[in-house]
């Protein structure tokens, strides 16, 4: 059976569609597993989530499981998370740094997650709603709504929107 140039491009190494293996290998995973549970940490604290909330946001780990990662990361010793989580966490990071770009102040950006919203994605729910749904279909769909608003898209303009002069050719550099 002949393969399609895409399923071909699929198989190749070099292949822009291809992800290094080594990406999720235990090595690398440990390297990343500690910064990022204290960096979740201090954005869960941040964002006043429970601990049930917590641990839903995380994939359900058990509670020892938990507060073992907490006490590793905190005490700065190795610890090698799943996969699974470090990407939760990396889409936690994702929200977070939107949130900072899309509003003046952190305050802002959490009363936007806290807050009912009407857009497709939330159904009049807050957007934490989905974050914490235990899901990870449901972190990721507030991390792609929140990047598709900083690109311009769904969000109406806020309060750095007004206070921003329009940009005139002036404001074009030619590199």
């Amino acid at each position: 059976m002949e393969q399609t140039p895409f399923a071909s491009a699929l198989q190749t190494a070099s292949s822009p569609f291809s992800l290094d293996a080594s990406r999720f290998g235990s090595a690398n995973r440990r390297r990343l597993s500690g910064p990022g549970m204290r960096t979740f940490l201090a954005i869960a604290d941040l964002w006043e989530l429970s601990e049930e909330e917590r641990l839903l946001l995380l994939g359900m780990p058990s509670r020892s499981t938990y507060y073992g990662w907490v006490k590793a990361a905190r005490g700065h010793t190795d610890i090698t998370l799943p996969a699974d989580t470090l990407v939760r966490i990396s889409a936690v990071l994702g929200i977070h740094k939107a949130l900072l770009i899309l509003f003046s102040t952190e305050r802002e950006g959490i009363e936007w997650l806290r807050g009912p919203h009407h857009a497709l994605p939330f159904a009049g729910q807050p957007p934490i709603a989905l974050i914490v749904s235990g899901s990870q279909d449901g972190i990721m769909a507030v991390r792609r709504f929140l990047d598709a608003a900083r690109g311009g898209l769904f969000m109406p303009p806020n309060a750095a929107d007004h206070e921003t002069p329009p940009m005139t050719d002036e404001d074009i550099v030619f590199v």
